[in-house]
């Protein structure tokens, strides 16, 4: 009998844990240095958020960052089928307290009435990244582009036209709903960070074990890679190991 009481008040606890780490409204914060970092810009925030899904944006997040961040940028899976519209409205709202919103496409956001979703962004001045970039100028003429990528899922993303929109000789910042983006970013392509969510970092460990990794950042041959945990959960709204977080990134020489 002693037995069945301690298994059911482990399940308990171990239910209230993975419950716990799927609400959490974490800012993992990130300084990184390049070496050619444009030294006219100082040093530039960005607020990267990705995997919403379902969730609710909490305010503790804005009156976190509120004030740190000089873009926001939404990495996909804004929303997924069955959810409101109205809950969307008012997440992109809150993100637009921080600064202006970027926003690439994730598979999820492809589930709802995307014309309609992309309706709301345009109609609350979010810029969308449809396979191409803008660019950010400084008063010495020194250029920063944010290149977006369309959903690599549905073999929408096109990192040629992306490159081809954003100035050449620019410090680039690829965002794309899929870390396996980077496949596609050759060392010549000059792109210097890539922030990505998608696989939740594997959402559920189980003995350490899941089909994908933890997020984390990745210094590689061709760029460095963000992979994010993700804000939100997808099926069931649990994680074991892999806690929902946001990031606050800030890029200096260096």
């Amino acid at each position: 009998m002693g037995f069945y009481i301690v298994f059911i008040l482990g399940g308990c606890l171990l239910l209230y844990r993975m419950i716990w780490e799927a609400f959490l409204n974490k800012v993992s914060r990130h300084e990184l240095f390049f070496s050619d970092f444009p030294d006219s810009f100082g040093q530039v925030s960005i607020f990267f958020i990705s995997d919403i899904h379902r969730r609710v944006i909490s305010d503790k997040i804005i009156v976190d960052v509120l004030g740190k961040a000089d873009i926001v940028i939404i990495g996909g899976d804004l929303t997924e089928k069955g959810v409101p519209m109205k809950r969307v409205r008012e997440n992109i709202e809150k993100l637009k307290k921080l600064g202006p919103v970027y926003f690439v496409w994730g598979n999820n956001d492809y589930e709802v009435d995307y014309r309609k979703l992309d309706v709301i962004l345009l109609e609350s001045g979010v810029k969308i990244l449809y396979n191409t970039s803008v660019t950010f100028e400084s008063g010495s003429g020194d250029k920063i582009s944010l290149l977006g990528v369309d959903d690599l899922n549905q073999n929408l993303d096109r990192i040629d036209f992306a490159l081809m929109d954003a100035e050449k000789d620019s410090f680039k910042i690829l965002a794309s709903h899929y870390p396996d983006i980077v496949k596609k970013v050759a060392y010549e392509h000059g792109i210097h960070l890539v922030l990505s969510g998608h696989t939740h970092g594997g959402q559920i460990h189980i003995f350490g074990y899941s089909p994908y990794e933890r997020g984390k950042l990745k210094v590689l041959k061709n760029t460095t890679l963000l992979i994010s945990n993700g804000y939100g959960t997808t099926t069931l709204p649990l994680r074991l190991g892999a806690p929902a977080e946001c990031h606050l990134i800030t890029l200096k020489k260096g």
